[in-house]
């Protein structure tokens, strides 16, 4: 029998899951343009000219019928296929030319399709709020063309009192988290671009409904260690159109750095040490006839993995940039 665990890291991370109480998983699936009035994410190498503010309101769709029990990929005709449906708005802040700020929140549904069904009802409402700031201390002119180096601090933390371990129905992992993430990037001046990052996520605890659970080991509490991770990420992408069009190949890994294997025909728990590859691709579009307005596609699999579903998921939204100080400027001219 494993004792409860010493309760330093649970006070570090002692928020319980009620109003403002994990990561900004899938929140940076979409891509956005590159020039001033293009609007970008916290993982990429682009940043927003200060004063700058740009909207996004996306829609993803995903879905999966089997997933890894340990390293053995499982059906189960107790959760048939299972639908994922996120509303995802999100707002990039230009403070500085080389510093931006982020803010986003999705809404989460979700269920068993019909007609096969499931067994289980599904789940709804708002997950995580999460916040990131995004530094570029260099950008510079090399060779045939230009590198640059960025660092992004994130972190998020669950907006309403979902059942974290509610498996696989739960909206989210219901731990705060807080992340430092790497990136570097080298354009050619064909703008074909390579960018590669590295990020640690440090989490924290959940709250189950219930006192006891088996972690490798017997735990007589209801405070679940939502284990640490890696992800690493190669970026291949083009622009095109004159910036108009950009297009991207991706490639995401993320490794737990703790946690337990799925028991057989057992449900998952966050406590569960998570490992995965995914392939993607994204397509993004600025009208250059509509002065800011931006459209996003996009397409993820998940190919190899370890206690988590085999995922796969597709989007698409809208992207909406403009000029803060302008518009000010605008409306004290008119009066």
């Amino acid at each position: 029998m494993v004792l409860k665990k010493h309760l330093y890291p649970l006070q570090l991370f002692h928020l319980k899951k009620v109003g403002w109480a994990s990561a900004l998983f899938g929140v940076l699936i979409f891509l956005v343009p590159m020039e001033s009035i293009h609007s970008q994410t916290p993982s990429d190498a682009l940043m927003m000219p200060s004063k700058n503010i740009c909207v996004l309101f996306s829609y993803d769709m995903g879905t999966f019928d089997r997933y890894w029990e340990g390293s053995y990929l499982r059906s189960n005709e107790t959760i048939a296929t299972v639908d994922r449906n996120t509303i995802l708005p999100m707002a990039a802040i230009g403070i500085l030319d080389n510093l931006n700020f982020y803010v986003s929140l999705p809404y989460v549904k979700t269920e068993s399709s019909e007609p096969n069904g499931g067994k289980f009802t599904g789940a709804r409402g708002f997950q995580d709020i999460g916040f990131a700031i995004k530094y570029r201390p260099i950008r510079k002119e090399l060779g045939p063309g230009r590198i640059s180096f960025l660092g992004t601090a994130g972190f998020s933390t669950p907006f309403t009192n979902y059942l974290s371990d509610y498996r696989p129905y739960s909206i989210g992992a219901g731990a705060p988290e807080f992340s430092l993430r790497a990136i570097g990037q080298y354009e050619l001046n064909n703008q074909f671009y390579f960018r590669a990052s590295v990020a640690h996520l440090w989490r924290g605890y959940t709250e189950a409904e219930r006192d006891y659970y088996y972690n490798n080991g017997s735990y007589y509490t209801a405070w679940m260690d939502v284990p640490n991770a890696w992800t690493y990420e190669a970026i291949l992408g083009k622009w095109l159109f004159d910036t108009s069009l950009k297009l991207e190949l991706s490639y995401t890994n993320l490794n737990s750095t703790s946690g337990d294997d799925i028991r057989a025909y057992n449900a998952a728990q966050p406590t569960n040490k998570v490992e995965f590859e995914r392939i993607g691709f994204s397509a993004q579009y600025y009208f250059k006839s509509i002065k800011g307005l931006g459209v996003v596609a996009y397409h993820n699999r998940v190919v190899n993995g370890r206690n988590l579903p085999k995922f796969s998921n597709t989007g698409f939204g809208l992207t909406y940039q403009f000029n803060v100080i302008k518009k000010q400027t605008e409306i004290t001219d008119e009066q």
